[in-house]
Parts: C-alpha cells; structure tokens; sequence
C-alpha cells in the first residue's frame, strides 16, 4: 500500500470538491445574488473577502489540489518518462490538468479583482471619484469574462479527472 499516494489523492479529491464547488457556487448564485442587490451584497462580499478570507481558503484549495495532482502525475508518469503519458489515462488526467490550470489562473484574476473591488469599495464615501469608478469598472470587465471561464474550466477539469483512468484510445 502506498501511502503517500493515498493521501495525495485525498487532498488532491478534497481540495478539488471545495475548489470547484465554490467556483460553481460563485458563478451561479453568489454573483448573481450580489448583481442583484446592489449594496447589500456589496457588503456581504467585503465581509466574505476581508472576514472570512474566502477568495484566501479558495487559493489555499486550488493550490493543493494543482500541487497533489501534480505530484500523483508525476508518480504515475514515473517522472514523465512513461508512455503512460501518451495513454488514455495519461491523456484524460493531463487535459484535465490543463484545464484547471487554466481555471487557476483566471481564479486568480477573480481573486485580485474582488479584493480591488472591496478595497476601492471601502474607500467610497457618498459618490465615487472618477479614479474609484474606473478601477471599479477595470475590475468588473475582468470578473464578467474571468469568472465564467474559471467555472467552465474547472468543471472540464472535473469532468476528466474521473472519467480518464477508462479512456481507451
């Protein structure tokens, strides 16, 4: 039994769950909740981010999740020295690699725009200075494409990580 394949595969799995699932909920409900009412959710975003330091646990989460995939990749690969890279198996876990490489990336553009947001917000009192609306509105173009491309890329993650051990080609 090997043991430090078996814990990696729990915090890769663990940190994974909780990595995609915010991404999900974010997308889907929390932005959209927040969109909806105004200042209310402004404010219930800067307590999530400053807080509760969520956009810093979802970080923490996508990096072990990156870390122990990559580490279990590279043991199956036996140092990406085995033909097991170019199997089905090999194929299915580096596409879904690549995929939420690319969502970890774009969470990371959603992460620094969201403490923009809250810092800037912060600072507002009565009618923002044009400099304040700027960076709000710099902030917001970013989140309206980085957003959706983090859930959609890490749900494909999601999608072959389980399924690419019976990938036959």
């Amino acid at each position: 039994m090997n043991w430090l394949v078996i814990v990696l595969r729990i915090v890769h799995i663990l940190s994974g769950v909780f990595w995609v699932g915010s991404a999900v909920f974010n997308g889907l409900f929390l932005g959209p909740a927040v969109g909806a009412t105004a200042e209310a959710g402004q404010k219930v975003v800067a307590h999530l981010v400053t807080r509760t330091r969520l956009t810093a646990t979802i970080s923490a989460a996508a990096g072990l999740t990156v870390l122990a995939g990559g580490a279990l990749y590279w043991i199956d690969s036996q140092g990406l020295t085995s033909l097991w890279t170019r199997s089905g198996p090999g194929t299915g876990f580096g596409l879904g690699a690549l995929f939420a490489l690319v969502g970890l990336v774009f969470g990371l553009m959603v992460g620094r725009n969201m403490s923009t947001l809250v810092a800037v917000g912060s600072q507002i009192t009565g009618k923002p200075t044009p400099d304040q609306l700027s960076k709000i509105q710099a902030a917001q173009g970013q989140l309206a494409y980085a957003g959706p491309a983090t859930t959609v890329s890490l749900v494909l993650a999601l999608l072959c990580m389980p399924t690419a051990r019976y990938w036959l080609f």
